[in-house]
């Protein structure tokens, strides 16, 4: 019991120096690994860099400690990252205090069911997810990973749009004519650096050395040069009137969410009190609230639409300035520009977000972005509500997502701890590991962190680097609050364009075209559900989790398609002396006695499909005077199916034929005798396999008859088979 809920103390039987060695030089690695790329990932769930930081402080530590694996290295990771990001943006502007409080209650969330999951033992829910699903998911969100970081590969900025096919397609648009040549090379140059690295010697930690390579260029070659100007410092008038005008609809905005706010929490009260009068219909005044609300989200739409035309164009304006200029220079556009001003060469940009500008502190881009401040220092804390939200409210409103996100998160998790353990001979425990992964979560969540799951990359690297025990995870969090604590200023530099291109080669990894091609082959159904899932998820970006309810509505309506009408095989005996599928083969047919064979559970949705196949074989044969049923593969049967036998016992002795059964199982049998079922049908009708059940019927049908060929005439069954 002990071990059950401190299962890392089995870490330590015969743990030696030798072994902790190991285990902190694979934690130290791991940490150089995990670093740059949670920071990478952190903005991709729209979040600050360094909230990828917090995500890979306690989480790992936390999933090591109480899960089943010793080598599965749990921290922020793609697709969750993404999935959180598309999950919330519904809710609140990326970036924004209200989106971080949603993406550290979403964290809580997941932690929640995962927990929920694996205290009661529940781990086979994954399952819902089949993997063709899953591998049409995976695929399609590695190419919307990856192209969500084109913006930031060549340095433009564009709004999202309601699809990510539009929003690249933007991204093109605007690098034809703004691509940041600097940002490009540098982004170009890590990948060089990875690539060329992990083919060279894949135990050199190639992440950690591109980014310290292309921290140092940034620092001194002044890649980034941000200015922070008043809003007289522009002379360009129409630029000026553009930003008031923003300002304006931008305060309009918030005025009217404010509104809405208001407005739907007093129709919250007036529906209760509806309810309390015992309205069954919606009083005048809720109408009233309702259609209020109604204008007050047309107008909100409406003005977010003119504040993004406006944000577009203040993103296409180039600024000038004067050589040598400081921080209390003037910025002109080209039209404005004077004579014989001689400029520094650059083109500066004004960094315009879905934020109100201040204009007394207008941030003007020079060159290419970097990651910049990194806040000092861990932050350990009860999670924040959403502001205006309860945590009640916030936890039931992200559940759906949360459900989704956990389950693709775990299935990641534990496909990971499975390889390593199949490398390892270690023993997994999926619910242990689910516990490990809810704790780390909901612990993680304390730590300010979002979302996480285990790391295929990271925990590849921790094996490679010969990892021991769990002790290497708590190494690599101990290394991590190191670098909050004293290295963040080292992070300042480091350029956005390499963490896409940190991002943008990690997710490679998740590109599988052979999954396709596996499941066509296994099955040309599921390989199309995987191919429509790909697509749709595809096509849904940034709303990832339709792509998978598609996928799994598929498969789900596959699933009960089989069940309501299983494969019912007419069978005769081929050259080989075994009974198979007359149709499938081109076999000849008995005239007289009909072997039927049933694959499936005879249940409540199929139970009439056996007797409506049977009785279109008596309405095609008019001297068919014997049905077999060949029960090999009823599995099970229920109170519908064991009535459908009887009638269509009844039915075929009512026809003049007679009816029998054989290779039932022991459950099945049960059920029957439990019934009375097999007193109706009399037990010498019930036979141990085909052989016996021919060799009886084939003297009582054909010795009537002339019947020299039959095909069954000479049956010595050896198999029966599809």
């Amino acid at each position: 019991m002990i071990y059950k809920f401190f299962p890392f103390l089995l870490w330590f039987n015969n743990y030696n120096k030798e072994k902790l060695s190991a285990d902190v030089i694979a934690g130290i690695t791991v940490a150089m690994v995990l670093i740059p790329q949670s920071m990478a990932y952190a903005q991709l769930a729209g979040l600050p860099a360094y909230y990828g930081l917090y995500a890979a402080f306690l989480p790992p530590m936390v999933a090591s400690l109480f899960g089943s694996s010793r080598h599965l290295a749990t921290g922020p990771v793609a697709v969750v990252s993404l999935m959180s990001a598309a999950s919330l943006e519904p809710l609140a502007t990326a970036g924004s205090s209200q989106f971080i409080a949603y993406s550290i209650i979403m964290a809580l969330t997941v932690g929640c069911f995962q927990l929920f999951l694996g205290i009661f033992r529940l781990g086979l829910v994954v399952n819902l997810l089949s993997h063709p699903v899953v591998n049409g998911f995976t695929n399609a969100a590695a190419i919307v990973i990856a192209s969500s970081q084109f913006s930031k590969l060549f340095g433009v900025y564009v709004d999202k749009a309601p699809h990510h096919y539009q929003t690249i397609i933007n991204v093109c648009k605007s690098a034809l004519i703004y691509t940041h040549l600097p940002t490009l090379a540098l982004g170009i140059f890590a990948i060089a650096i990875m690539v060329t690295l992990k083919r060279v010697n894949p135990k050199i930690p190639n992440v950690l050395v591109a980014v310290a390579i292309t921290i140092l260029i940034s620092k001194f070659t002044g890649f980034n040069d941000d200015r922070y100007i008043a809003l007289d410092n522009i002379k360009d008038v129409k630029t000026i009137q553009t930003i008031q005008l923003f300002n304006d609809d931008i305060n309009l905005i918030q005025e009217l969410g404010a509104k809405r706010a208001q407005l739907n929490k007093e129709l919250k009260e007036i529906k209760t009190d509806d309810k309390n009068h015992g309205l069954h219909i919606a009083s005048e005044a809720h109408l009233d609230m309702e259609h209020e609300l109604a204008l007050i989200q047309a107008k909100i739409d409406q003005t977010k639409g003119a504040a993004h035309i406006k944000r577009e164009n203040l993103r296409l304006v180039h600024f000038l300035t004067a050589k040598n200029s400081d921080q209390s220079s003037v910025f002109y556009t080209e039209q404005t520009l004077p004579e014989n001003l001689e400029t520094d060469g650059r083109k500066w940009r004004l960094s315009v977000s879905n934020k109100l500008l201040d204009t007394t502190h207008l941030k003007i881009i020079g060159a290419g972005a970097v990651v910049g401040e990194v806040p000092k220092g861990l932050k350990v804390g009860i999670p924040k509500a959403p502001e205006g939200t309860s945590y009640l409210a916030a936890f039931f409103q992200l559940f759906p997502f949360a459900v989704i996100i956990s389950l693709l998160g775990f299935m990641e998790a534990i496909a990971i701890a499975k390889s390593m353990a199949a490398k390892t001979g270690q023993k997994l425990d999926p619910n242990q590991e689910l516990i490990g992964q809810g704790l780390a979560n909901i612990i993680g969540s304390f730590g300010q962190s979002y979302a996480v799951s285990g790391s295929f990359s990271r925990s590849a690297v921790n094996l490679q680097a010969n990892a021991v025990s769990g002790v290497s995870s708590v190494i690599t969090s101990i290394m991590v609050a190191l670098t909050l604590l004293f290295f963040t200023p080292l992070l300042y530099h480091l350029p956005q364009a390499v963490l896409a291109a940190v991002i943008m080669m990690a997710v490679i990894g998740l590109v599988n075209t052979s999954g396709f091609v596996h499941a066509w082959k296994a099955k040309k159904s599921e390989g199309i559900i995987s191919v429509i899932t790909f697509i749709c998820t595809l096509y849904f970006a940034p709303h990832l989790e339709e792509g998978i309810m598609v996928g799994v509505a598929l498969t789900f309506g596959l699933f009960i398609y089989k069940h309501l009408r299983p494969k019912v095989a007419l069978l005769s005996m081929a050259k080989d002396n075994s009974l198979r599928d007359a149709v499938k083969a081109g076999l000849q047919e008995c005239r007289h006695i009909a072997v039927v064979r049933f694959d499936g559970s005879l249940i409540f949705t199929n139970a009439t499909y056996l007797e409506d196949r049977v009785l279109s074989y008596i309405a095609e044969k008019p001297e068919l005077m014997h049905i077999l049923i060949a029960s090999k593969g009823i599995n099970d049967i229920d109170a519908s199916g064991e009535d459908a036998i009887s009638i269509l016992i009844d039915t075929v002795r009512a026809s003049g034929r007679e009816i029998s059964f054989c290779g039932l199982k022991e459950e099945v049998l049960d059920v029957m005798h439990r019934t009375h079922l097999l007193d109706k049908l009399g037990r010498n009708n019930i036979y141990p396999d085909s052989r016996a059940a021919l060799e009886s019927i084939y003297k009582k049908i054909h010795s009537k008859g002339d019947c020299g060929d039959c095909p069954l005439k000479n049956y010595m069954p050896v198999a029966i088979r599809n």
